[in-house]
């Protein structure tokens, strides 16, 4: 059975066009690394941009029989495009994926179920 997460991350002031700059390459010349990298973890990631009149904000969600542990597996792999990732990730929204998260898990508040 598949799992939903969704986290609601800030884009540091300042920062959406080095944010975009990033999705750039997440999308063309790193897309092989970043799929397979979420094959790996067994998760399908979707990214959605939202800006808002206060701040701009990154919506990610991952799918998967276990998300939450996929999460935690972003920080722990060692290979080139993960670091690459860690490191645009800490820079453009200030958040270390080596680092548990600060603060709960998201809380699924409605869920209307199946189409």
């Amino acid at each position: 059975m598949s799992k939903l997460i969704a986290m609601a991350i800030p884009i540091l002031p300042g920062k959406v066009d080095e944010w975009r700059s990033f999705v750039t390459e997440l999308q063309g010349a790193r897309n092989k690394d970043f799929v397979a990298s979420r094959k790996r973890m067994k998760v399908r990631e979707r990214t959605f941009y939202q800006h808002t009149p206060n701040i701009d904000l990154v919506v990610v969600t991952l799918e998967g029989e276990n998300p939450e542990a996929a999460f935690a597996q972003f920080g722990a792999a060692n290979d080139e495009f993960t670091k690459w990732f860690v490191d645009r990730v800490k820079a453009v929204h200030g958040f270390d994926l080596t680092q548990p998260p600060p603060g709960p898990p998201p809380e699924l508040i409605t869920d209307t179920g199946a189409l």
